[in-house]
């Protein structure tokens, strides 16, 4: 596991100093850093950095950070990359929309820089997934721990890293009905303080979407006031 002098964060941040007051508490917390302020920059960074994780500002100019945050989920090579949304838009509709679109975490400003740092962790600490057994099959669906890989009927799907937590405890255990606050804890961790309920129901909404082939059943089943399961036979 990297440790933090490994990681490399990219800033998507226009503001200038609050950019600047993000890369040097990064810096200082031991993390590698890259500053772009132009939502037009944004994928050749990503390109030439290589970034662990991107804290994306929505409201970027020439490109937003949602628009970028949906095109960085169509590429395979930053799929599996923590976003980290960062906005003056503090509303629920918003805060949804964000997940929705494929970020992992969102904050809204203002916000502390303990806090920033808690919730980096937090993302990071997630995204590595333990290296163990590590090929499960259930059904049509096959995840493979090692290669960070899903198929579906010998079909490679494109998961994000929530969603491939979420299918990574749901099919070790077929059929078992997970509570929304299990899924929480086994999902996002001791560090789920900030994570509201409604996040699960938005990244199971985007873990079906992204299960989703022609011809093919809904694996999850949804069991009203309990949870969700992964179903065996599908």
């Amino acid at each position: 596991m990297n440790t933090k002098k490994n990681y490399k964060i990219l800033i998507a941040e226009d503001e200038e100093s609050l950019a600047m007051l993000i890369d040097y508490n990064l810096i200082k917390d031991g993390y590698q850093t890259n500053i772009v302020k132009d939502g037009e920059l944004v994928l050749s960074e990503c390109q030439s950095f290589n970034p662990d994780l991107i804290l994306l500002d929505w409201m970027l100019p020439n490109i937003s950070g949602i628009e970028l945050c949906r095109r960085l989920r169509t590429q395979k090579k930053y799929n599996n990359v923590p976003i980290i949304m960062i906005t003056a838009m503090g509303e629920e509709g918003d805060k949804i929309r964000g997940l929705e679109t494929g970020a992992d975490d969102y904050i809204t400003k203002p916000f502390s820089f303990p806090e920033l740092l808690a919730r980096i962790q937090a993302v990071l600490r997630r995204s590595n997934l333990s290296k163990g057994q590590n090929i499960i099959k259930v059904g049509d669906i096959t995840i493979n721990r090692d290669e960070y890989r899903v198929l579906r009927d010998g079909i490679s799907l494109s998961l994000g890293p929530t969603e491939f937590r979420l299918l990574n405890c749901l099919i070790e255990h077929p059929n078992m009905v997970f509570s929304r606050e299990k899924l929480l804890d086994n999902v996002w961790g001791v560090d789920n303080i900030n994570v509201e309920i409604r996040t699960v129901d938005v990244h199971i909404g985007r873990l079906r979407k992204a299960l989703s082939i022609e011809g093919k059943k809904d694996p999850i089943r949804t069991v009203r006031s309990a949870g969700y399961s992964l179903e065996q036979n599908f």
